[in-house]
């Protein structure tokens, strides 16, 4: 019996896919910062960005980093973040964004995957984020240990519609494809 059970791995593991692929989301409100609003500091993909206004949230509330996080997860079919790192557990008040893809990303080669790339989209209305972006794609791609070839961000507005173009929250969307390792 233990030998049909090797023969149904092997032949599991053979129509295993050679990539995944997977989605990440996420938005928050911006308001004002502590102490007049609820607003922590404006950090995106790990950069610290000057603004009046920042998310509401219970880590950093750092949209780029939770949205790559989801992605990672989403590839493998894992919970997702608000399973993993839920925002009514103290240990995770005022956190580092970085240490929820850290451990995404620790999952991923655990499972015997890699990043082969990853795309994000940032909708935000201020600041403008052109300026960061080297900075922002740098930092990301150093906590997926990948080249920064194999990171992409993209800026936009959202032209003034609805509460992303008013300046009221801050959206993103990240797919990363993962690859089997060698």
């Amino acid at each position: 019996m233990a030998e049909a059970r090797t023969t149904d791995q092997a032949i599991f593991d053979q129509d295993q896919p050679a990539f995944r692929i997977g989605h990440g989301y996420d938005l928050h409100r911006l308001e004002p910062l502590e102490p007049e609003g609820r607003g922590r500091p404006l950090v995106v993909g790990g950069v610290s960005l000057d603004h009046d206004r920042g998310p509401a949230g219970h880590s950093d509330a750092d949209v780029l980093l939770h949205a790559v996080t989801d992605a990672l997860l989403g590839a493998l079919g894992l919970p997702d973040i608000g399973q993993l790192f839920p925002d009514d557990d103290p240990r995770h008040e005022s956190a580092d964004s970085a240490i929820f893809v850290t451990e995404a990303l620790s999952r991923v080669q655990a499972a015997g995957w890699t990043v082969a790339n990853l795309d994000t989209t940032v909708v935000l209305e201020r600041p403008k984020l052109g300026p960061h972006k080297a900075d922002i794609r740098a930092n990301i791609a150093d906590l997926l240990r990948v080249t920064l070839d194999r990171v992409n961000m993209k800026a936009k507005t959202h032209e003034a519609v609805d509460a992303v173009g008013e300046g009221r929250a801050i959206e993103t969307h990240a797919v990363v494809l993962l690859m089997r390792k060698s």
